[in-house]
């Protein structure tokens, strides 16, 4: 059992998924950093300092003045305000993961074309398959032809 444990652990695919994941945490704190230290105050300027957080609705009949309030008397709420927040959020991060992700493929070499699947016919310059041995196109025999 230890021996294939030890085969198991030493996959590219478990290492490479251990190496994402300790990234992905690394990445995760850069992310939150750029979002709440530049994106954020901005979008908190923009937005006259709006925070939505303290918006809710309270299921009981009993009337609260604030979130904490209501909160404080164990009233059943439905706080949207912190839904909304959230989704605000999600997107903020998505889009600056879309364009960090984007700029890193720019950076990347564009890959190498495929090799080519075909050839054209010497007789009727029609493409053909590089196996073939006669042109579907002009039905020339292609079995003598060097190319």
């Amino acid at each position: 059992m230890v021996k294939e444990f030890k085969k198991f652990i030493s996959r590219g695919n478990v290492i490479d998924l251990a190496v994402g994941i300790v990234i992905g945490a690394a990445f995760t704190s850069v992310v939150k950093s750029l979002v709440d230290d530049i994106i954020m105050p901005p979008i908190g300027l923009l937005t006259g300092g709006v925070d939505f957080s303290e918006l809710y609705v309270n299921l009981g009949s009993e009337h609260y003045p604030t979130l904490a309030a209501a909160t404080a008397a164990g009233a059943p709420l439905i706080r949207y305000g912190v839904f909304l927040n959230n989704i605000i959020s999600f997107l903020i991060v998505a889009f600056a993961v879309f364009l960090l992700v984007r700029a890193y493929n720019r950076i990347l070499p564009p890959p190498p074309p495929p090799p080519p699947s075909t050839r054209p016919c010497p007789f009727c310059c029609e493409p053909v398959a590089l196996s073939a041995v006669r042109c579907a196109h002009c039905t020339s025999d292609l079995g003598a032809v060097t190319v």
